[in-house]
């Protein structure tokens, strides 16, 4: 382990429980729904996935942090130790997030190396992040028109807001990140590719997203939308 490695650990728990603490903070003392204060730390630990892509030199060491959430976040939903995350009624899903985002980097991360698409991963983790997140905001607060596959109910305004928000954010993740600071063996991806993968992850991700039964889009989403890229982006 080099001494950036172990930067990055103390980096990562520390953001991590951090962003816990806050959320922790603002619903006792500012009074927030759950609601809010779960996708404020859904949102927070998603985009973390670029601050791992910067800080880590060793790609085995920079799961470390992802594969131990698994467990914490597991022990947080099993006694319901913060109630910002989960309440009486919430799902594993941050269980299954942790695990997805793991499973992905483990597949596709590899530091310092031509072979690595890091990039990937973090585009399937955007789709996740934000666009469950823009999903269930415009779906609570606008959606008039439900549908109902099996006991899940979701409203086609939810539903077109997770196409966009994760349409926009893998677009950006796929023309931003190769090639940069945060992937720098990797090779660039030209606009049209990088279009294309976007456009059929997203849609991919929208019918993950109205299908899955409630918490398991939050490992439904982010590996088939990965797995999308992947693909895409192989043929072109």
């Amino acid at each position: 382990m080099s001494t950036r490695d172990l930067i990055g650990l103390v980096t990562s728990f520390g953001y991590a429980f951090g962003l816990l603490i806050i959320a922790e903070v603002i619903r006792r003392w500012r009074g927030y729904p759950q609601d809010f204060t779960r996708k404020f730390v859904h949102i927070g630990a998603g985009m973390w996935v670029f601050g791992v892509l910067a800080l880590f030199e060793n790609w085995t060491i920079g799961i470390i942090p992802f594969a131990t959430f698994i467990v914490l976040n597991f022990i947080f939903y099993r006694f319901r130790l913060l109630e910002s995350v989960d309440a009486p009624d919430s799902t594993p899903g941050t269980v299954y997030f942790a695990l997805s985002i793991t499973l992905l980097f483990l597949i596709f991360w590899r530091t310092n190396s031509p072979d690595d698409r890091g990039y990937i991963a973090a585009a399937g983790t955007m789709a996740m992040t934000w666009g469950d997140a823009l999903a269930a905001i415009v779906g609570k607060r606008w959606g008039r028109h439900h549908y109902q596959i099996g006991r899940g109910r979701r409203s086609f305004e939810g539903s077109a807001a997770m196409f966009a928000a994760s349409f926009v954010a893998m677009l950006l993740t796929l023309l931003l990140t190769p090639g940069s600071a945060l992937s720098p063996q990797s090779v660039p991806i030209g606009f049209n590719a990088a279009l294309i993968a976007s456009l059929v992850a997203a849609l991919a991700a929208t019918i993950a997203e109205g299908v899955s039964p409630h918490g398991t889009d939050n490992l439904s989403v982010p590996l088939l939308a990965s797995f999308v890229v992947a693909g895409v982006l192989a043929v072109m």
